[in-house]
């Protein structure tokens, strides 16, 4: 990589605020705010109420010392009820106005330019496939079956499936951002995704649960098996969930 290369992707890092004309940006120029939330064409199923999950009541500090990214699962599934509070805590709608939604986990502007896809492969009351979470219905999308499901994305995760009964994926829906930020969208959506991903690992220890942050997968691939464009939307962040060993159930 050159010296011009390393410069040029290091500034993209760093913040241009004052530079920002947002007389310029969509917002400014009266366009309508994006869709926070995608339609779902295929079967909406109601996920019960994120309370009802058994949790072992840890407290904030006790969940940060106990915070370890895991790559061994036990064969247990996880129940609706965990995936469920495993969703509200990482994209849970608390209110929302016509051009912002207020949730879980904080956002610049309140943009939240994540759609949360997960492919299910041990979840109670629900067939293996490929999902995706509706945040304003506290809903699942189902997507269907994916032939070879496992398989494909282990290949897709390079490896860092690591037979999970859940993995998470936030794919960036740029324009949410970029309708009110322009230029500084980029640098915001990577901090926003730092935020979920980080709050979905202390969810997972009230549930006995583990994760692991991943950033290493083949963009096309995971692109290709969510059905996104690669453009308009694509894969920022995955990260694999399922019960730890000798910790399936909260008593």
């Amino acid at each position: 990589m050159s010296t011009h290369d390393t410069e040029y992707k290091r500034t993209l890092l760093k913040t241009r605020w004052a530079q920002l004309d947002r007389a310029k940006t969509d917002h400014r120029r009266g366009k309508p705010v994006p869709a926070m939330q995608k339609p779902c064409s295929g079967t909406k199923i109601a996920l019960p109420d994120p309370s009802s999950a058994a949790t072992a009541g840890v407290a904030v500090g006790d969940a940060i010392r106990g915070r370890a990214s895991r790559r061994k699962f036990a064969d247990a599934p996880l129940n609706l009820e965990e995936l469920s509070f495993l969703l509200w805590a990482t994209q849970g709608v608390r209110k929302h106005t016509e051009k912002a939604s207020f949730r879980t986990v904080p956002s610049g502007g309140a943009r939240h330019p994540f759609e949360t896809y997960l492919f299910c492969s041990r979840v109670e009351g629900i067939e293996p496939g490929l999902y995706r979470y509706l945040p304003f219905d506290h809903a699942l999308c189902s997507h269907g079956p994916i032939e070879r499901m496992d398989e494909v994305l282990e290949e897709a995760l390079l490896k860092h499936h690591f037979g999970a009964a859940v993995d998470f994926v936030w794919a960036a829906v740029p324009y949410r951002c970029e309708w009110t930020y322009g230029s500084e969208s980029l640098r915001l959506i990577l901090l926003d995704a730092g935020h979920v991903c980080g709050q979905l690992y202390l969810a997972c220890e009230e549930v006995g649960c583990g994760t692991c942050a991943v950033g290493a997968y083949d963009q096309d691939k995971l692109d290709g098996l969510l059905g996104l464009d690669g453009h308009d939307e694509f894969a920022v962040y995955a990260a694999p969930v399922g019960k730890r060993p000798g910790r399936e159930t909260i008593d």
